[in-house]
């Protein structure tokens, strides 16, 4: 697999990476580990978590994971703070403090000594940002982090941060933005995407795959077996269930039909090769279907796809 620099930082990633989400809880470690095989096999470097997923405990499935499925530094462990679920609701908190004890936790679940990327899992109204930069300071000055980035920010929030760590010496730099882009979902090319680029962020998609809709396994309802028809899941995968996505949808299956490609590996391609994008997060459900996403290395589409992918996705 083909490895891209993080942004305008000499970290270098795997230009798909493999998201975690579901590990620990919905994927077991059985399943978990031979998805980690697959990857690494396959030349992925890039792991992403968080501390929050599971409550942590996909964090501590990877690091059960590591020495003997995969060594440590054969991989870029990339982690976030700031989102977590307490009493069964969904919190965030990114205080200085806050923030720095859950870096401590993950590092203990994942039995790790630092971790190469840490994120600010999302932007939290109240909280001064240059006290959650700080923590981003204290993690890379003190070794528990190597580099790091924002998550789920807005386009003038990505700027206010990262312009804050570039303008004095010595404050860690930001090196990347995690956040949703699909064919279903296009918004952050008005104002996310410009900033990033013009301040030198890499920029690593979450759910490439419009949650899963773009594989075209909801075309005809909802698969027993699927994430949608998860409790977990229902409605993060119906958002994507109404008519404008279901014509997306059927246009990326009929370029599959022309190229003789997957619905997956149409929409995968399109966003991995998108302008500013350095690593697309891909989480799988399975091992196979993990597979059938890692074969996609050597593919490109053809321009004239794009042009109409993008007329019916509404892009610019």
């Amino acid at each position: 697999m083909q490895q891209r620099a993080l942004g305008t930082t000499g970290l270098k990633v795997s230009r798909l990476g493999l998201g975690t989400l579901t590990w620990g809880r919905d994927t077991d470690e059985h399943e978990a580990r031979d998805q980690l095989i697959a990857f690494t096999e396959a030349g992925g470097t890039l792991l992403d978590t968080a501390a929050g997923y599971g409550d942590g405990a996909s964090e501590e499935l990877i690091g059960t994971l590591f020495g003997d499925v995969v060594a440590r530094d054969d991989v870029v462990l990339a982690t976030k703070a700031g989102i977590s679920r307490r009493r069964g609701e969904r919190e965030t908190n990114v205080s200085r403090g806050h923030l720095i004890s859950t870096l401590d936790q993950s590092l203990r679940r994942l039995g790790v000594d630092h971790v190469d990327l840490w994120q600010v899992h999302a932007w939290v109204d109240g909280t001064p940002l240059e006290e959650t930069l700080g923590a981003l300071d204290y993690a890379v000055s003190t070794g528990r982090a190597a580099y790091v980035g924002v998550s789920n920010y807005s386009g003038w929030q990505t700027a206010q941060a990262s312009t804050w760590q570039a303008a004095v010496p010595g404050r860690a730099k930001i090196a990347s933005t995690q956040v949703e882009y699909s064919l279903l979902n296009r918004t952050i090319e008005h104002e996310v995407i410009p900033a990033a680029q013009a301040l030198g962020l890499g920029i690593l998609p979450w759910s490439p795959l419009g949650r899963g809709v773009l594989t075209g396994k909801y075309r005809h309802g909802t698969p027993t077996d699927s994430r949608g028809a998860s409790p977990h899941f229902a409605n993060f995968v119906g958002t994507y269930l109404g008519e404008q996505h279901k014509r997306v949808v059927e246009a990326v299956v009929r370029a599959g039909e022309g190229l003789d490609w997957t619905p997956l590996e149409v929409a995968l391609v399109w966003v991995r090769d998108r302008p500013g994008v350095t690593a697309p997060i891909m989480g799988a459900r399975t091992a196979a279907q993990l597979r059938a996403a890692l074969g996609i290395d050597e593919l490109s589409l053809p321009p004239e796809i794009v042009d109409a992918l993008d007329d019916v996705s509404g892009g610019d």
